[in-house]
């Protein structure tokens, strides 16, 4: 069963004959007494006064749960002509709204029922390939280091204060998203970071959101399954920098696509690069990195430069940190004020889940656990690593189940290329055969180095063992793809497992952690 939403705790009620009119429906039998005071898609999400939106998937529709939905306490329904049929085949005697896309409305109409379409929190957005979930806890560290009081939504959770919990989509359904904000102006959020997918712009997650400012990491490999190529790709993340979801953005340019995002946006956009050759209003130097963290410096369009440090390794996380830093100032934030917080505390003040997490701690081999499950991720993770080794670097890595294919021998091939020893292994197979994910990866390793050291272990547990077993002080064991998580999909089934618990207990085993 999925976590419940986090909702505003003290909701206004609507009335449904309002929300009809306002949305241009048909008015039912029944509707004039009815008040709403939550949406929800799901009807393990649902709350007594909820309106439930039955929306059509690909292997159901929504509107067949409605009976479980009423008995939880919907007091309306709101789907397509389809779902409406569904309804009153299963005898539900609630007033049912019908409108062609539920899902295209239901942005607007949850913005409606919650009131977020005014008076919400300074919302940040974050798009890109790789790189969202740093900027998004970065931007949130800054903002509680400024002195606001901060929300939260990302891969790993949703968060408000003290109040937290676990995300199962990178960007939550918008019946969800404005439920979370709608709390977030009850608890006086000041801002909030929110990661945006792709998927997140397509699907209508984010609508009925006005963001003061979005930001974008990169592009690269990813997603294919669910877009036909790099341009429609890119097409979805260009989709967030328009009049209609942000006021302005910030772009990186340290991928060929942000020069294109740049041209083609519809909103008022600064630019940031970590490259000094590359023309941009924004500068970062990344500088040397360790075990702690990795220093950099940001120089702004006028010259002024901060230098600080992010307590993460690898010359992207310094230019995740000046992505972060220049949506602040993009927002209204001091330059010099933000210079001063970093100065007074040593640094961003940020703990990024999962996200190139040291979990070793004794005097044997460094251990990271990485949530990278794509090519470009790969190989920035390992050229880190790589910078900080003095021995092997070992990879312990698979790939998703039911996922973009098209990636999977790039991830081999970078795999062989930059770590000296390769141990595959399964990673969250879903329903695919695990054993023909780990062919792919396997065969690729070997035809791009064909002498190198490889291991197919297909349980994760004895791969994380395998690459514990071979290491020595100085070496450093990378787990990449699991990051965060807390669990695997084997078969359908959602199975208990936490790369970073499990590697602990095997450093532990081996005799080098206490």
């Amino acid at each position: 069963m999925p976590a419940a939403s986090i909702r505003p705790l003290h909701p206004v009620a609507r009335s449904l004959s309002e929300l009809a009119v306002r949305f241009g429906l048909e008015e039912p039998d029944g509707v004039d007494q009815v008040e709403v005071t939550g949406v929800a898609i799901s009807s393990f999400d649902v709350r007594a006064g909820d309106l439930f939106v039955g929306l059509c998937g690909t292997r159901t529709h929504g509107a067949a749960f409605s009976p479980q939905a009423v008995a939880a306490g919907a007091v309306a329904v709101l789907t397509d002509a389809d779902g409406a049929k569904l309804v009153a085949d299963a005898g539900v005697t609630v007033p049912v709204l019908v409108t062609d896309s539920p899902r295209e409305a239901l942005g607007e109409v949850a913005a409606w029922v919650y009131r977020t379409d005014h008076d919400e929190p300074k919302l940040f957005g974050i798009t890109g390939t790789n790189g969202k979930t740093t900027v998004a806890y970065l931007l949130d560290a800054l903002l509680t280091q400024l002195g606001a009081v901060t929300g939260l939504s990302t891969t790993v959770e949703r968060r408000i204060g003290d109040e937290r919990i676990e995300a199962t989509l990178t960007t939550p359904e918008a019946s969800e998203l404005h439920a979370l904000i709608a709390r977030m102006r009850e608890e006086g959020v000041h801002a909030a970071s929110i990661e945006v997918s792709a998927q997140a712009v397509t699907r209508h997650r984010i609508d009925g959101l006005a963001f003061d400012v979005v930001g974008f990491t990169n592009l690269s490999h990813d997603h294919l399954d669910d877009y036909a190529g790099f341009d429609d790709y890119f097409a979805a993340k260009l989709a967030l920098f328009t009049p209609e979801c942000a006021r302005r953005g910030v772009v990186s340019l340290d991928s060929r696509w942000g020069s294109d995002l740049v041209e083609n946006s519809r909103i008022p956009v600064t630019t940031v690069a970590s490259r000094a050759d590359t023309d941009a209003d924004w500068h970062i130097e990344v500088g040397p990195q360790s075990q702690a963290g990795t220093e950099f410096a940001l120089r702004s369009p006028d010259g002024r430069v901060i230098a600080s440090r992010v307590p993460i390794p690898g010359w992207f996380s310094g230019a995740n940190a000046g992505l972060a830093i220049v949506m602040l100032v993009e927002s209204g934030y001091d330059l010099e004020q933000i210079g001063e917080v970093l100065e007074r505390d040593g640094g961003i003040d940020a703990y990024v889940p999962g996200r190139l997490e040291l979990v070793s701690n004794g005097e044997g081999p460094r251990l990271y656990v990485d949530y990278g499950h794509t090519p470009d991720a790969f190989e920035q993770a390992l050229l880190a690593m790589r910078e900080l080794t003095e021995g092997r670097v070992i990879m312990v890595f698979g790939a998703d189940g039911d996922r973009d294919m098209t990636k999977r021998p790039e991830m081999g091939r970078i795999a062989a290329s930059l770590a000296d020893v390769v141990i595959v292994t399964d990673y969250n197979p879903r329903t695919e055969d695990p054993a023909a994910i780990r062919r792919v990866l396997v065969d690729a390793a070997r035809a791009t180095r064909p002498d190198g050291e490889l291991h197919e272990i297909p349980d994760e547990r004895a791969g994380i063992r395998k690459a514990v077993e071979l290491a020595q002080p100085g070496d450093t064991i990378l787990i990449a793809g699991p990051g965060h998580e807390t669990s695997t999909e084997v078969a359908g089934h959602k199975l208990a497992y936490s790369a970073r618990d499990e590697a602990r207990v095997a450093l532990r085993e081996a005799g080098w952690q206490s």
